[in-house]
């Protein structure tokens, strides 16, 4: 039983550090141009990362992923500067 409850006070230390990180490195991305016209994947890449109109802007934590799908429709969105 105390292992249990050992490993669960554990888990919730572990889950407060990664918050605190990924809050601290955020990046703002802005979907300025249509995706008509464009292969779907570049749409779903777009969906991928939360956008869904021309101006919306979203919060993505900034990580190798993230900047993966940015790289791959550069013409299609803008990462904003705070």
């Amino acid at each position: 039983m105390a292992t249990k409850t050992a490993t669960k006070k554990a888990t919730k230390k572990a889950t407060k550090k990664v918050t605190k990180k990924s809050e601290a490195a955020r990046i703002r991305i802005e979907q300025f141009r249509s995706p008509i016209g464009f292969d779907r994947g570049q749409r779903e890449v777009l969906r991928g990362l939360g956008l869904r109109r021309i101006r919306h802007v979203v919060e993505r934590p900034d990580s190798p992923a993230v900047r993966g799908m940015v790289a791959k429709i550069p013409h299609l969105v803008r990462v904003l500067e705070d």
